[in-house]
């Protein structure tokens, strides 16, 4: 093996002639924004994941904001998540004027911790937001258990997870059936499939679905597609206010093909993660990612923690030097600049709260999740041989 391949990126999208033909296909069907294709998507997604129903929206961000706004959340009410996750998490919660309340995370799968929750509940409560991080589903049983018992609403961010599954009464069934009552998910080019960007929400509520569809296209009472095929003239009305929150035809089409690409694409990301899991079991300190009996994931990123004594940000030069893209352990909100000004709560009493700063003892498990991990480059045209070079590398990292 040559001393430096080719720049190997973090991650690449898996695209083709296909995807190509897809969108030119809408583009010279003469209807490229939602119509006919977006709705092809929704029936090919739902069947995918075993939902009832399927609604496409612009990202996963505004899907989550709908998903809130659906289950009830109100200005002043709290939604319990992590602040382990990329800002949009908390954002959303935030677009509906509630509060989010940050619980702690395993530091096993970097995911919300089930025994943390229950103690946080108050009757400020309106909803529970879990993340699947990384692709790796949460504990969902304990989770439901705990928010039915209090008859809270849970909405999984799966941002991540589409095409990881779980055991589920004996049977492995995908994230997005859904479990929880309303599942969100993310087409950006980081994710596992992509669209360029947009969204989609789950669930097998048939109101909230139709809910879905008002608010996503300005609360418009008579969708495209129905006017323009009408016989006779339609005016809609806006009875509610609703959002720009579409997906082009164009999306659509691109993401029918990938979705056909999906089941190669999740194979061979869990035989690349099985390689780095063998290759990077000897090396002293590092911790490698778990993954429970009950969870297969989709390994969207692939995750590690560094030896105590290694330097984050030096071991992560090293790699770029080597040409080795790599980025640091998933973000915590609470961290950051904005949200020192905005609202949200770890659960102590606000009035005796001073980690506003950057560090909360209730949040430790994430601010050293987000310090001491690393996630290495994986996508699906990864060879063997780039993959040798990473692990080659982070190895002669790890000593330094």
């Amino acid at each position: 093996m040559s001393e430096k391949i080719q720049s190997i990126p973090i991650a690449k999208p898996w695209m083709g002639e296909s995807e190509a033909e897809a969108a030119r296909r809408a583009i010279m069907s003469g209807w490229v924004t939602q119509g006919p294709e977006v709705s092809a998507f929704e029936q090919d997604f739902a069947a995918y994941v075993g939902a009832k129903y399927a609604c496409a929206v612009s990202n996963c961000t505004t899907a989550l904001h709908l998903a809130l706004l659906a289950v009830g959340v109100q200005p002043g009410d709290e939604v319990i998540t992590v602040s382990h996750s990329y800002i949009a998490t908390a954002n959303s919660i935030r677009y509906c004027g509630a509060i989010p309340l940050f619980v702690d995370i395993e530091p096993q799968t970097y995911n919300i911790n089930p025994m943390l929750i229950e103690d946080v509940i108050s009757e400020r409560t309106r909803a529970i937001l879990i993340v699947h991080q990384m692709g790796m589903p949460c504990d969902l049983k304990a989770i439901l258990d705990i928010a039915r018992s209090h008859n809270l609403p849970v909405i999984e961010d799966a941002a991540c997870a589409i095409g990881s599954e779980i055991l589920w009464d004996g049977q492995w069934e995908k994230i997005g059936k859904p479990h929880g009552d309303i599942a969100c998910f993310s087409f950006h080019p980081r994710k596992v499939i992509t669209t360029g960007d947009g969204g989609m929400l789950t669930t097998n509520n048939p109101e909230w679905d139709k809910q879905f569809r008002l608010w996503r296209q300005h609360g418009m009472s008579v969708p495209d597609t129905v006017r323009h095929g009408a016989k006779q003239v339609i005016f809609e009305s806006y009875p509610m206010l609703g959002y720009n929150y579409r997906m082009t035809d164009i999306q659509a089409a691109v993401g029918r093909e990938q979705l056909k690409r999906l089941p190669e694409i999740v194979e061979r990301r869990r035989y690349l993660a099985q390689r780095y899991q063998e290759m990077l079991a000897d090396v002293p300190g590092l911790k490698l990612p778990t993954e429970p009996a009950w969870a297969k994931s989709n390994w969207q990123s692939y995750c590690v923690r560094l030896p105590q004594k290694s330097d984050q940000r030096q071991v992560m030069q090293t790699m770029l030097d080597a040409g080795i893209s790599t980025r640091r352990g998933i973000m915590c909100a609470h961290r950051e600049v904005a949200y020192e000004q905005e609202t949200w709560s770890c659960g102590s009493e606000k009035e005796t709260c001073h980690c506003r700063k950057g560090t909360c003892d209730r949040l430790c498990e994430s601010e050293q999740a987000q310090d001491h991990t690393v996630l290495l480059p994986l996508f699906h045209q990864m060879t063997q041989q780039q993959q040798d070079y990473v692990v080659k590398v982070l190895k002669t990292a790890c000593q330094v």
